[in-house]
């Protein structure tokens, strides 16, 4: 309504995958491995830029996140708490006409996959890594994010989902999967909702820590330059 355009979005069909890890995993928090059936929704095909959050901010009188001198525009918005991440969902809610919220981890991890079962979405070998972290082969490797769109999208055509900046979920943070929902919902009931969990690496982050199932909990005022978020539209 405040002009302008929302976040880019790609409407995924749903389905049925397996989220997590094997029980033969090392990663005990990712376990155990379970099947998770997702009705269609809509997932920002980058992460949220500067450009795209300083309008929410300008809108709301909110203050602008530091960017620490490394550009605004199609930067990916870093510095914001989950509290900041969600009345953003709120406002561009209002905004549209449409229910905007954070992804659910479920939703984040089923859209960061692509379709795959690999330990990445572009294979199990973490040295070809395609994306911005801390030993990848670019030009802000450990040093700062990226322009969203800099690197290659998934086989679902999102991009950013390994590396730049970790993204905000909606969930609770729990110790493992042990009674997580089978219907992709956020889990919130019986967990630690001072945290909340990001997913998807950093322009900080080694290359093993790009993995699709990696996932860390985080006291939910944080403001991190390597946390930033997407957004989901109900379909």
């Amino acid at each position: 309504r405040g002009g302008g355009n929302g976040p880019s979005l790609l409407v995924l069909a749903g389905g049925s995958y397996t989220m997590g890890s094997s029980n033969s995993s090392t990663h005990f928090d990712e376990r155990p491995g379970h099947t998770v059936a997702l009705k269609p929704f809509a997932i920002s095909q980058y992460e949220v830029t500067f450009e795209q959050y300083d309008q929410f901010a300008q809108a709301t009188g909110r203050r602008r996140p530091n960017d620490r001198g490394w550009g605004r525009g199609t930067r990916p918005v870093m510095n914001v708490s989950w509290s900041d991440a969600s009345a953003y969902t709120r406002w561009l809610s209002q905004q549209t006409g449409k229910r905007y919220r954070l992804p659910t981890e479920a939703e984040w991890e089923y859209a960061a996959r692509g379709g795959t079962a690999t330990l990445y979405w572009w294979g199990n070998d973490a040295g070809s890594a395609k994306g911005n972290c801390f030993d990848c082969d670019s030009q802000w490797a450990a040093r700062e994010s990226a322009p969203v769109g800099s690197f290659a999208a998934n086989p679902y055509g999102l991009h950013d989902t390994a590396g730049n900046v970790e993204e905000w979920v909606e969930d609770c943070a729990h110790a493992n999967y042990d009674g997580a929902p089978a219907d992709g919902s956020a889990w919130v009931a019986g967990g630690d909702c001072d945290q909340r969990i990001i997913r998807g690496g950093s322009y900080r982050s080694t290359q093993s820590n790009l993995r699709t199932a990696k996932r860390t909990p985080m006291s939910q005022g944080s403001t991190l330059d390597t946390i930033g978020f997407r957004v989901v539209r109900e379909e």
